[in-house]
């Protein structure tokens, strides 16, 4: 997915800046990037790779070059940026948290109109520098943001570093957020709210969907209303949310805690303890352990100093590795226990099984799975959420495939709680997975938990609900 965190001080911001974008770090593993803005000495900027190591210790050492009261940082699961850009609306520096669809079709629309794309370093088209493209064509910034709004297919997200300040725009349909954060002598904007308060910083404000706003040292200024209608991933509060965060005005924690409750409470199955796989699933854990009425457990621990978050990364075989590494069983709680295991998704369901088959080598007398959100049954078009190529790396998909002979048939029956068909692929899933039994949150439950309108939320992966906004987009 990715996240950014941008600041604007009376005072000397890089402090701020270095904390508050590493604080963004579990958004993303590939590339992490800072620039600054100084009235004498100009735009400063420094990108790194974070494939094998992390944000701090690639930029402790450079911090002493990076001058000036304003600033923006990114961790990126995808290009490498901050870029910077010189133009007819002046000089700034962009990053974006996007998922660009139609990247290929807009570089080539670029092209034809005489504009030039140099960010190849990967070999690829560099997504933000598509979108700098984009917002240089309007006439100032307001409507060149506009223009990305319009062209894109997807979302886009984004923060500009100008010689007046930093400009944040969240993406049209609100998919991804933008929190604004205030302390005495400077403003702050950040993926997360879980930056803000080490710093500082007190929330102000979220913006809404296509709301563009100015943060100067000084104050903060409204450059477009919000759109009135808004599909916010759920999946920031079941997976992507660090559990001190605040999405429009709701905790991650409590939501997953609100979840693993109401779960606890519907189920039947006896266990001895519920525990939580690290990390996402322990708040769910927590909270069914309450509405069970048995002890919550740690049976598995993470081991956090040296192994990075594994969601990312492209090789199977590594992403495998690189989870069994980083989880470690406790063999004295798991010995002889009917143990209930929280987790967040099931997504191919490889790791899922490797870790079962290690939790009954290690003793436990039956192990049993609840996931914080329903199956996944349609592939993400708005947000980088998994590294799938295609819908067909989904476990429900391949299950379906073998059930209908084409894995795109009957998918709202799958997709409907307790159907049937919905009951046949969970049973299945739970069957290859080797566990004793596995229940998925419903729909209703995780909607009811996070507390908006189900209209306002986007829940596409889950059932198929924001077709209607893939049409629009392509009008």
């Amino acid at each position: 997915m990715g996240g950014f965190f941008g600041t604007v001080s009376k005072r000397r911001c890089i402090a701020d800046l270095f904390y508050g974008t590493d604080y963004n770090s579990h958004l993303g593993t590939r590339r992490g990037g800072m620039a600054t803005y100084c009235k004498e000495k100009g735009f400063f900027r420094s990108i790194h790779t974070l494939e094998n190591a992390y944000f701090r210790s690639r930029f402790e050492d450079e911090l002493g070059k990076f001058v000036g009261n304003s600033g923006i940082g990114v961790i990126s699961d995808t290009d490498a940026q901050p870029l910077l850009m010189n133009s007819h609306l002046g000089r700034f520096a962009i990053v974006t948290v996007a998922k660009i669809n139609n990247l290929e079709d807009l570089a080539q629309k670029l092209l034809s109109q005489n504009m030039h794309l140099s960010e190849f370093s990967s070999g690829k088209i560099n997504p933000t520098e598509l979108v700098g493209l984009l917002i240089i064509k309007g006439k100032n910034f307001v409507e060149g943001i506009e223009n990305v709004f319009r062209e894109v297919k997807g979302s886009c997200t984004l923060l500009l570093l100008t010689e007046d300040g930093i400009i944040a725009a969240r993406d049209s349909w609100g998919r991804t957020p933008i929190v604004v954060g205030s302390k005495e002598d400077a403003y702050a904007v950040s993926s997360e709210s879980t930056a803000f308060p080490n710093l500082g910083y007190e929330t102000v404000k979220f913006l809404g969907p296509g709301e563009i706003i100015r943060l100067r040292e000084t104050g903060m200024e409204q450059l477009r209303k919000p759109n009135k209608r808004m599909q916010i991933c759920a999946f920031l509060w079941v997976y992507y949310g660090f559990p001190t965060s605040c999405f429009e005005n709701i905790n991650t924690e409590c939501v997953r805690n609100a979840c693993g409750r109401a779960m606890g409470k519907e189920d039947d199955t006896e266990v001895d303890c519920a525990c939580g796989i690290p990390d996402s699933g322990v708040g769910m854990a927590v909270g069914y352990a309450e509405g069970h009425g048995v002890p919550f457990l740690r049976a598995i621990s993470k081991y956090t100093p040296t192994w990075p978050r594994s969601f990312t990364p492209s090789n199977q075989e590594m992403r495998s590795l690189v989870a069994k590494m980083k989880l470690i069983p406790n063999k004295e709680v798991l010995k002889g226990k009917r143990c209930l295991f929280c987790d967040d998704s099931i997504v191919r369901g490889t790791q899922l099984r490797d870790n079962t088959e290690d939790l009954f080598k290690c003793g436990a007398k039956e192990v049993h799975m609840r996931i914080g959100c329903p199956p996944l049954i349609y592939g993400c078009k708005f947000v980088n959420f998994t590294s799938s190529k295609s819908d067909m790396e989904l476990f429900t998909r391949r299950i379906i495939g073998e059930l209908e002979g084409d894995p795109n048939k009957n998918l709202e029956k799958y997709a409907t709680t307790d159907s049937p068909e919905y009951k046949k692929m969970v049973q299945i899933m739970g069957e290859r997975l080797h566990l004793s039994s596995l229940k998925f949150s419903k729909l209703e439950t995780l909607v009811e938990c996070i507390g908006l309108p189900k209209e306002q939320i986007c829940t596409h992966c889950f059932d198929g609900s924001s077709q209607f906004t893939l049409e629009e987009e392509n009008l």
